[in-house]
């Protein structure tokens, strides 16, 4: 699956206010179609301007990903405003299994519900079997084995990469990435989310620490080694710590 950094927002500063401004002001005035050559445009004047003189590069697939999520969120505040008779319009009828069910169902009368709203959560394809941020949950359905699946939505993409993900086993809280202080909560046999970078993807798998080479740390940060081994595929590689997410304790 060709999908863009799950977590790109981990690797880029980040858009200056006024960058922001301006695409918001293009979604709002824009009649033209949103195309690679669209973005591509809006990138050259980003880095062009004398404003990100000092700062990274903007790329286009940077800019899309913005507008995209951009629309996802405008899209989810619409969908929220809507009758609730209206909501099952949101996922799809056919199903795998035509023995799931699917469900809305409301808590029982008495039952605590957990308070979810500061959370976020990642899901784990069942494509690559890597990880991806969860932009929203669709709605879920209970197998005939008893297990429920939820249809989600990841971050970044439309829905045509939905997908029906196991609650237990490939859904949990987003895992969390680490400040350079913080390299002493990593610690031997731990299990951590890795950003595996190849030529040809740049995804997030879970992984083991094996063994760790404590250095000092200078004015770039952590200068710590972290030797992992890659759940998926027990390939080992060394890696810094901005490339590990901390799984958080529940």
């Amino acid at each position: 699956m060709d999908r863009l950094r799950p977590r790109q927002r981990l690797q880029f500063s980040g858009f200056a206010e006024a960058e922001i401004q301006k695409m918001e002001k293009l979604i709002e005035e824009s009649k033209q179609s949103m195309d690679k050559e669209f973005f591509q445009k809006i990138a050259r004047s980003f880095n062009y301007s004398s404003g990100r003189a000092g700062k990274p590069i903007v790329k286009w697939t940077e800019v899309q990903s913005w507008f995209q999520n951009r629309q996802i969120n405008y899209a989810s505040k619409v969908a929220s405003s809507t009758d609730a008779s209206k909501d099952d319009h949101s996922c799809p009828k056919s199903s795998p299994s035509n023995d799931a069910k699917e469900s809305s169902q409301m808590p029982k009368a008495g039952e605590k519900v957990p308070d979810l709203s500061e959370l976020e959560f990642e899901a784990r394809s069942s494509k690559d079997g890597a990880w991806y941020d969860v932009d929203m949950f669709l709605c879920h359905r209970f197998l005939p084995s008893g297990e429920a699946e939820v249809r989600v939505r990841f971050v970044g993409f439309g829905a045509e990469e939905d997908e029906w993900v196991n609650v237990k086993n490939a859904v949990r809280e987003r895992s969390v990435p680490l400040e350079h202080s913080e390299c002493h909560k990593v610690q031997v046999g731990d299990t951590v989310c890795c950003f595996q970078e190849r030529r040809d993807q740049a995804i997030y798998y879970d992984a083991h620490v094996i063994d760790i080479q404590r250095r000092m740390h200078d004015i770039r940060g952590c200068r710590c080694l972290f030797l992992i081994r890659y759940d998926h595929d027990n390939t080992e590689e060394r890696v810094r710590l901005r490339r590990l997410c901390y799984r958080p304790t529940l």
